[in-house]
């Protein structure tokens, strides 16, 4: 009897602490969830890269010259900043300096959107804007978004250059295209021009088991390929069109944004290393972002824009739950 009363203590002390634990969580979720003020959690940040770049440079050679001679090399920076601001009359051209770092979501082109949107507010077709460009792909929907925001950029005739320093794969690729000039480090990866679908099915799993899973469903077509229920021919031969169609889509994309690229020669899912994706036409110059962004510092005034923003909690654990089950779903 002492022993049943001891873990009939036990079990209640366990059930309080989980209740209370459970009524916090759905407190810290409701005031995360509540409606607030945006304007403190969202800025776009504005950096002139010149200026970062000058910097660097002084304050290496400071060290080679000694004292005397950074008290020199500062006194010819300021008059050379001088000189140029008196001169300019404001026909220096200007460079915004965009990043993309692409995950499986593409959850980056919230942040571009609103990028582009502040960009092209004051861009002439005199400036240009540079996107550095990072991702191997993923959903069809959101780099499908993504290279549409970039087209935004095109259709304003503003010129538009993408640099790959790493990877821009399938649905990276797709963004990259859109670009009048791709740049790319020699041995990045480009192309992998193919769609990709992947279901994992319980249903044997289930059946061993004894266990029934009902699905209806209004429409020939609404589910093709199921987690759980039991896949079929007609089934999975809809599931293989719909990937050949938003295949066929994702090489009209590239015919259209570059023309002279051989789409059934690349269109293959094949990825190359950029020394070789130069003479498919895949990209156009071997070349570092660092490299180009460098040179242009010298003819033109670089800015990099960051829209930042600060999500409230239940939106960050929304997001995470969306991106696992994003992995079972279609993607390039």
């Amino acid at each position: 009897m002492e022993f049943l009363s001891e873990y009939g203590l036990f079990a209640a002390k366990t059930v309080t602490l989980l209740g209370a634990v459970v009524i916090a969580a759905v407190v810290v979720a409701a005031l995360a969830a509540r409606p607030r003020d945006t304007e403190g959690r969202e800025r776009l940040d504005v950096k002139r890269l010149n200026d970062r770049f000058r910097r660097m440079e002084n304050a290496l050679r400071s060290h080679m010259v000694g004292r005397k001679g950074a008290k020199q090399l500062l006194k010819r920076e300021k008059a050379r900043r001088k000189a140029r601001d008196k001169h300019a009359d404001g026909a220096t051209p200007r460079v915004f300096v965009l990043e993309f770092d692409g995950d499986l979501r593409a959850s980056a082109v919230d942040h571009l959107r609103e990028e582009i949107t502040s960009v092209l507010a004051v861009a002439e077709p005199t400036d240009e804007i540079v996107v550095r460009l990072e991702s191997p792909g993923g959903i069809v929907p959101s780099y499908g978004l993504a290279a549409s925001q970039l087209a935004r950029v095109r259709d304003r005739n503003i010129p538009l250059t993408v640099t790959i320093d790493k990877v821009a794969a399938s649905g990276g690729y797709l963004m990259a295209c859109v670009a009048n000039r791709i740049l790319a480090a020699p041995f990045a990866i480009v192309g992998s021009i193919g769609v990709v679908g992947q279901v994992p099915n319980f249903h044997r799993l289930l059946k061993r088991h004894e266990i029934d899973y009902e699905m209806e469903t209004a429409g020939d077509y609404k589910r093709t390929l199921t987690m759980f229920g039991e896949n079929t021919d007609e089934g999975r031969r809809k599931f293989r069109e719909e990937l050949e169609d938003t295949h066929a889509l994702f090489k009209e994309h590239i015919q259209r944004y570059r023309p002279s690229v051989d789409v059934t020669r690349v269109a293959t899912g094949e990825y190359w290393l950029a020394e070789r994706a130069l003479g498919l036409g895949l990209v156009d110059t071997l070349k570092t972002s660092d490299d180009y962004l460098w040179e242009r510092a010298s003819e033109a005034d670089l800015y990099e824009v960051r829209y930042r923003q600060r999500k409230p909690l239940s939106k960050r654990l929304a997001l995470s739950l969306e991106g696992a089950l994003s992995r079972l779903r279609s993607g390039f």
